[in-house]
């Protein structure tokens, strides 16, 4: 299956884009050959929004420096809430 679709092209098989979504891929949709949009899966958005909540804790971003390092250990992020 592809993995980049044009708006029109992306609209007309809507549920195989999705469907590819759902298994993980990640399907650009082009405007003018230029990508304007993603479709992603949602286990893979509340990853993302996992990360970057994990990356706006100070404590948290600490410890995995630590860690990265060699100089630490790397705690679960509930160990590190205030």
């Amino acid at each position: 299956m592809q993995t980049t679709y044009s708006i029109t092209a992306a609209q007309a098989k809507f549920p195989a884009v999705v469907r590819a979504a759902q298994k993980g891929r990640v399907v650009g949709v082009t405007k003018h050959n230029e990508t304007v949009a993603f479709v992603i899966s949602r286990e893979r958005m509340e990853g993302i929004a996992e990360t970057m909540e994990l990356l706006a804790d100070p404590a948290f971003v600490r410890a995995w420096r630590a860690d990265k390092a060699g100089k630490g250990k790397l705690y679960p992020a509930s160990a590190l809430a205030d």
